[in-house]
């Protein structure tokens, strides 16, 4: 009596992709075994519980081995000792490196050290999200900050180009990166209502009009800071409002082109005065980091609930910021035209991007 056995042998690393979810996760083995229990895997694969414990211990030990190659990703598009098709390490570093939103709307702004570390408990329990996965991404905030906090060049590009994420993910932990650097405050009751999403398209906005590579592409400084320089310059715009006859031909020519069409005209011509100089003051105040730190909760403050109380729509405030900004090109006595379209355009994407219940 004769048989056949057809065997194929091959070094290829097999990834489950549930089962790296569950390690992501924080899970124990124990945890991922039961949660792929109840799954239905016994039934769909007519396997046994013991197989399963096996196969789940497998993954875990090749994810931790593959972890040391995950802080640094080229390092896992270079290494032979895994045979993981290009596909699959792309794949592996996307996950590795996404994060829950609400674990980083919560760290938005605080100092990436061992003392925020410490209140990931608490952290955790406010989110939902497991201690284990807080921590994991709380060190990739860090090690992605620390990667390129003295980096030349846009932090999008930057990101990108050292770990390996794809566009858009890199762009958020450049929001991360700079909100780290400049330290703005987003925990205060009144800014509870803004997503992280909100506070990342900020970011965005202020990197692309007011970074340093914005302003000049050949300085030496590292793009995640607010440069000094841009910052002092910002105070020159106090004439806007400190000039009598600046701020009433301003609001003249405001008005006279929104004259019919925004349903606040009333409000807006009552109250003018009041929200140019909440909005030129908000720059001009950003020379002290304690200035820096509350720039949101100025916009919001100031500019934002007043503006709901009057009853303006989105559209009423971003016909308003058009004109409002577009205005002083009118004005014969005002000589820093430039600058002020450069420090509204992201002024404006703020508010606009913040303008939600």
């Amino acid at each position: 009596m004769s048989s056949d056995l057809d065997v194929f042998v091959g070094n290829t690393t097999l990834i489950d992709e549930e089962v790296y979810r569950l390690w992501l996760d924080g899970h124990s083995v124990a945890e991922a075994v039961a949660r792929r229990l109840r799954g239905g895997l016994l039934e769909r694969e007519a396997t046994s519980v013991a197989v399963l414990q096996s196969d789940t211990r497998d993954h875990y030990r090749t994810f931790q081995m593959l972890e040391r190659l995950l802080h640094a990703p080229p390092r896992l598009l270079q290494q032979l000792l895994f045979q993981i098709p290009p596909e699959r390490q792309a794949l592996l570093v996307q996950r590795y490196y996404a994060f829950d939103e609400a674990l980083a709307r919560e760290l938005l702004g605080k100092k990436l050290s061992k003392g925020t570390k410490k209140e990931l408990d608490e952290v955790s329990a406010r989110t939902g999200v497991g201690i284990r996965s807080c921590r994991r991404q709380f060190d990739n905030f860090k090690r992605v900050f620390k990667a390129v906090e003295e980096l030349r060049g846009p932090l999008a590009e930057n990101i990108q180009q050292l770990f390996l994420l794809p566009p858009s993910l890199a762009r958020d932990y450049a929001a991360i990166v700079f909100f780290a650097n400049s330290r703005f405050e987003t925990g205060k009751r009144r800014l509870q209502f803004l997503s992280f999403g909100d506070f990342a398209a900020c970011a965005q906005s202020m990197m692309a009009h007011w970074s340093q590579g914005a302003l000049a592409p050949e300085a030496a400084e590292p793009d995640g800071d607010l440069p000094k320089s841009f910052l002092q310059d910002l105070k020159e715009l106090k004439v806007l409002v400190t000039d009598k006859d600046l701020l009433d031909q301003h609001k003249s020519l405001v008005c006279s082109a929104l004259r019919g069409k925004i349903s606040v005209y009333n409000e807006l011509e009552a109250n003018f005065k009041a929200l140019s100089r909440a909005l030129v003051n908000v720059g001009g105040k950003l020379t002290h980091a304690r200035d820096v730190r509350d720039f949101f909760v100025d916009l919001v403050e100031k500019v934002i609930e007043p503006c709901r109380s009057d009853k303006w729509s989105p559209g009423d405030l971003r016909l308003f910021l058009q004109h409002y900004t577009a205005a002083p090109r009118n004005l014969p006595g005002f000589r820093h035209q430039a600058l002020w379209e450069r420090y509204m355009a992201a002024i404006s994407a703020c508010l606009l991007r913040m303008f939600h219940d």
